[in-house]
């Protein structure tokens, strides 16, 4: 196991490097250009995007001291030093994240060329970059010249909850020479494009998820070199997605529906656009007779139609599509990386379970499908399902799937050997059914295909731990898996919904590991966009299933994020544009909810806490139950102190003083009332209850310490030195620990292969991280095997606490790095990196013989305050120098067996003696 963790901690180097080759020179040199956090976007609707990049050097102490842009209309423009655009000239900043586009307004299908120089401390000037690029969408309604189409009411075989898919087409002739051509397309519930029979970009599972009744997404396409001279063809297939609802107890919006928009721009300086109405031709009985995003696909290559995406199909038998309303109040553009096929697996074994069933272990919990290679006999119907678990007997275990049947079936058409592949559904499994297969299948038969959003890799972290480097594996996969263009519970039954408490610090955590900073911001939005106008916030966003509940603890999430992307990203944008969304909730509750400065509104408590028998569904022991009245006032009184820090941000000074009044008043009515002031223990002394009032600053000081030396022996005497925590509490719990001085505990928690604990977990098999401490032996049936929630804040720790690479709050998006990595229980290293928003920040550890050896990197233009343990300070060296005459080092002061320094960018080799 441990070489194929090593593979795979490797495996997420690869990304990390490609961006930022050094030079060995002295000067700095811009790289990654990004343009709102993005790379060369086409289609984007902010009118002033924000602009960033890294700067590069082999040497220490780099500074950027001032920049130019050059923007321009062209590239060749751009190549010959025109910014025809856009010139700042020599601008003297350090910045080079959030820089505004303030050129000449950009209007609907502009692109704009850019590129970038640095200065650095010594006024040295770079080179220029390599010219990044990106794309205006149609900015406003009048620029859609079509309409929606599609056919609103069932057809042929269709049932509720059964559709077949609508194939559309449209021929058109292009005269003349083509300069450029741009697709712009929103198909819901999902779509793929083709032209002249080729599919158009490589995203699977398109578009984004959003919430229908006030905003869809659509999505820009380059398609000049697709265009021929004279005829030629558009095809667009249309599945249900999540518009359509696959489940009865979902929203549902509609039938499938499409706009389409192609602009040409020919040399001569004429354009055309082809555009989405009546004159299209439309069918619904091609091979994909059924897809359901829950129940699977079935395909029936006998109904397939050679051509229909090429010119000269004959269409004569298809219908006119229909001009159907408008699904949303808003068409925006689709500004997040789509999902795609970001890997394959082999299986690793096949077992015939019955005569002709076969079923597939595929070695790994995953989210996506299989691609099918067969050579069937005409009319033969080949059956995949899907499922996490198998039964003792080898049966796939289906239970915990619920009303999600996961069922793929293709019917060959006996044309000679097929591969195939669902485009409109998928699936969370490890386990794979083969049935009416003729022949023996064997490994080769089947191709696991990963999907999620294709967002980079940013984070690597191993240790000398095994069971944590396996936790964090199951991190991985898990969290990776429910992307799906918004962060979902689970990928396999019949719910895969954006329930905003599964990710309160679960995005902070994830941040570490993957570039979420576009994902998670386009779900606040989602969650604006599902607010209601009183202010109430539903549980679950988009509300496919809605669950305005008016509980605390789930809708706080949408405050909670945007601060985490400010520290991790220096996105403070997303603070600013759902202020008024936020504040309108706090208003909300406060008017409606608030009796005596307490807020006991609750609906889940401390959801999946863990039972003392693991064979139980739940915990029925009242004195290990947090009360949900208790953390709904904890958390509203965190809310309120969240919203005094955004309003001093955004200079709402009278906003802050109002949150800050309303905050001392629940923080005083929380401890009159739940504050025992003779155990020092809050509501009923569970783990939970005094973790979350330590992590929100609840205790009066003189009894802080009392507070927290009983939660230390609350866990050590009644839990073994185990989590006691469910959803709520473990999102605070290793970080309490270790901030309030116990953090050998939290690496206890960390290391724990006993029950319960995340060791448990992969100890008894588990790939990804499960919905349920004691998932291998809870006989319910919601029980997930791939969830997030119950990470905590375990992935913060394992980065900020073992790595030691934080984010300073004071300057955020890692402007200045806090490096103060713990040496805890049998640790012999860790080696970790972060790709941040400035450039890769490492920071690998070892100890060997008494001393210490560390290995770090800050990326230039940055600083970092870091933290070494050493017996004193004149034993922190490098090469043989001790390190605080090391040229632009400072140290600071020597504090509880840690010298600190503030050092610059650069790459630094750390020793000093430490006592073990």
């Amino acid at each position: 196991m441990k070489s194929n963790l090593m593979l795979f901690c490797l495996s997420l180097t690869a990304p990390l490097f490609g961006f930022a080759e050094k030079r060995n020179d002295n000067i700095l040199h811009p790289q990654n250009l990004r343009c709102e956090y993005l790379d060369n976007p086409l289609g984007i609707d902010i009118l002033k995007p924000r602009l960033s990049w890294f700067s590069t050097s082999n040497q220490r102490n780099k500074k950027q001291t001032a920049y130019r842009i050059l923007a321009a209309s062209s590239l060749v423009k751009l190549n010959s030093d025109n910014g025809d655009l856009w010139d700042t000239k020599k601008v003297l900043s350090d910045e080079s994240i959030n820089i505004v586009y303030s050129g000449k307004k950009l209007n609907s299908g502009d692109v704009c060329y850019w590129k970038v120089k640095l200065w650095d401390e010594n006024d040295n000037e770079s080179d220029w970059s390599e010219p990044a690029s990106w794309s205006m969408g149609l900015l406003s309604k009048t620029d859609w010249k079509g309409y929606w189409i599609g056919l609103d009411s069932l057809i042929g075989n269709d049932k509720q909850f059964s559709l077949s898919a609508r194939y559309v087409r449209k021929e058109f002739d292009a005269a003349k020479k083509i300069k450029r051509a741009t697709a712009y397309i929103c198909g819901l519930g999902l779509f793929e494009l083709y032209i002249n029979g080729n599919k158009i970009g490589d995203q699977v599972l398109a578009p984004a998820l959003s919430e229908y009744p006030k905003r869809s997404y659509y999505m820009t396409f380059d398609v000049t070199n697709e265009i021929e001279a004279g005829k030629n063809v558009v095809g667009v297939i249309l599945g249900a997605g999540r518009y359509f609802s696959p489940i009865k107890w979902d929203q549902h919006y509609g039938f499938p529906k499409m706009i389409f928009q192609l602009n040409i721009e020919f040399s001569d300086g004429t354009r055309e656009s082809i555009v989405s109405d009546s004159s299209w031709k439309i069918t619904a009985n091609g091979p994909i007779i059924f897809n359901n995003e829950f129940q699977g696909e079935h395909y029936d290559a006998r109904k397939e139609m050679p051509g229909w995406n090429q010119i000269d199909f004959d269409d004569s038998k298809w219908i006119d599509a229909e001009r159907v309303g408008n699904p949303s109040e808003v068409l925006s553009a689709q500004m997040i990386e789509p999902i795609k096929i970001m890997e394959t697996i082999n299986p690793k074994s096949i077992k015939e379970i019955e005569p002709g069933v076969f079923v597939y272990d595929m070695g790994q919990n995953m989210v996506g499908w299989v691609s099918l290679k067969v050579r069937a006999e005409r009319d033969t119907k080949i059956k995949l399902r899907f499922a996490e678990n198998v039964t003792k007997n080898g049966q796939l275990d289906t239970f915990n799937l619920r009303l999600a049947r996961s069922t793929n079936i293709y019917i060959a058409n006996g044309n000679g050997a097929d591969v195939w592949q669902p485009r409109f559904t998928y699936h969370g499994f490890r386990y794979v059914e083969l049935s009416g297969y003729q022949g023996k299948p064997d490994l080769s038969t089947i191709i696991g295909k990963v999907i999620y959003d294709n967002i980079r890799t940013t984070g690597r972290f191993s240790c000398s731990n095994e069971t944590i480097n396996k936790i964090y594996n199951a991190a991985y996969w898990g969290i990776r898996g429910n992307y799906r263009s918004l962060p979902t519970d689970c990928p396999q039954r019949d719910e895969r919904h954006g329930w905003l408490g599964d990710r309160s610090t679960g995005s902070y955590g994830e941040s570490f590991i993957f570039d979420n900073n576009a994902l998670y911001s386009k779900w606040m939005t989602d969650i604006a966009d599902g607010q209601k106008a009183t202010g109430s916030i539903s549980d679950v966003n988009p509300t496919y299933r809605q669950v305005y509940s008016d509980n605390i603890t789930w809708p706080s999430t949408f405050l909670f994020v945007p601060g985490y992307l400010y520290q991790q990203f220096g996105n403070f944008k997303v603070i600013a544009d759902n202020y008024n969304a936020m504040k309108k909730w706090i208003l909300y509750i406060r008017d409606k909810y608030m009796t005596d400065n307490l807020v006991q509104r609750d609906s889940y408590g401390d959801w999946c806490v863990p039972p003392k028998d693991p064979f139980a569904k739940s915990e029925n022991d009242s004195t290990r139950i947090t009360p949900g009245s208790f953390i709904a006032s904890a958390y509203f009184y965190h809310c309120l102190n969240l919203m005094k820090n955004y309003a001093s941000l955004l200079k709402e000074d009278e906003d802050s003083k109002v949150f800050a009044s309303l905050s001392e008043k629940v923080r005083d009515a929380i401890n009159n009332t739940y504050l025992d002031k003779n155990i020092f223990c809050y509501a009923n002394n569970t783990v939970t209850a005094n973790a979350i009032a330590l992590s929100f600053n609840i205790p009066p000081k003189e009894i802080r310490s009392k507070v927290f030396n009983n939660l230390v022996g609350k866990i050590i005497n009644d839990h073994n030195s185990h989590t006691g925590c469910g959803l709520i509490g473990q999102q605070w719990i290793m970080r309490t620990l270790t901030d309030n001085g116990n953090p050998e505990l939290a690496f206890k928690f960390a290391a724990n292969i006993s029950y319960p604990s995340w060791g448990y977990m992969v100890e008894n098999g588990a790939t990804t991280i499960w919905e349920r401490w004691n998932g291998n032996t809870d006989p319910s049936s919601m029980n997930s095997h791939n969830h997030v929630m119950l990470l905590g804040d375990l992935i913060i720790w394992l980065y900020e606490e073992l790595a030691g690479i934080k984010a300073d709050v004071k300057n955020p998006g890692f402007k200045n790095i806090v490096m103060k990595p713990n040496l805890l229980g049998d640790l012999k290293f860790v080696d970790a990196s972060y790709l941040s928003t400035f450039g890769l920040i490492k920071s690998n550890w070892k100890i060997e013989k008494e001393k210490f050896y560390w290995d770090l990197e800050v990326p230039a233009n940055t600083t970092a305050t870091i933290y070494v343990p050493a017996e004193k300070e004149s034993d922190v060296m490098e090469n043989g120098k001790n390190l605080s005459v090391v040229v632009g080092v400072k140290f600071i002061k020597y504090v509880e067996g840690r010298a600190i320094y503030e050092i610059g960018s650069g790459t630094y080799n750390l020793v000093s003696k430490i006592k073990i």
